[in-house]
């Protein structure tokens, strides 16, 4: 297993639509494997393999609704991904690993559910809310060869950053 680079805006390899997986195989393992590194490194909550130079459909994302996991538990592997249901709205900042320091308020479903295959194959769906649901739609986005910057209402300011990140080191406390 190892860390890969995650490619930032003005790489071509975001915006071009990913190839179905139809090999799970050994080298898709690598891939997953490689992914979960990184995404755990990163300190993200998801990352799509265009975000590291792959075009395939294969995304990882944080299932922020499971608590007493560890962050590694957490993780839930998605190959050929399809939103199949979504519901409610919800508005808020997101930013991308391959944007860092961005963010931009964009609104997403409240409730998505998910069809896909795991790392062997095997057919399932999960559903996620809030932060796991505006995941699901930000990383199979990026399969899409779309950025967050696209559907953003607006970009947040330095200002409004800095408020933002003051507000939650005070609400920590």
């Amino acid at each position: 297993m190892a860390l890969r680079y995650i490619v930032e805006v003005g790489d071509s390899v975001l915006e071009k639509r990913c190839r179905e997986v139809t090999d799970f195989n050994a080298r898709l393992h690598t891939l997953l494997d490689d992914m979960r590194d990184t995404l755990l490194d990163s300190g993200g909550v998801g990352l799509a393999a265009p975000q590291v130079g792959v075009l395939r459909r294969v995304v990882l994302v944080m299932d922020t609704n499971q608590e007493g996991l560890t962050d590694e538990e957490q993780i839930i592997e998605l190959i050929n991904p399809e939103i199949v249901s979504f519901s409610g709205q919800q508005t808020g900042a997101e930013g991308c690993l391959s944007n860092p320091g961005k963010y931009g308020v964009v609104t997403r479903p409240e409730v998505v559910t998910v069809k896909a295959f795991d790392r062997d194959g095997n057919p399932f769906e999960v559903t996620g809310t809030g932060l796991t649901a505006r995941c699901f739609c930000h990383e199979i986005d990026h399969l899409e060869g779309r950025m967050f910057m696209e559907l953003a209402e607006r970009m947040l300011t330095d200002e409004e950053l800095a408020q933002m990140y003051g507000e939650e080191e005070e609400s920590e406390e």
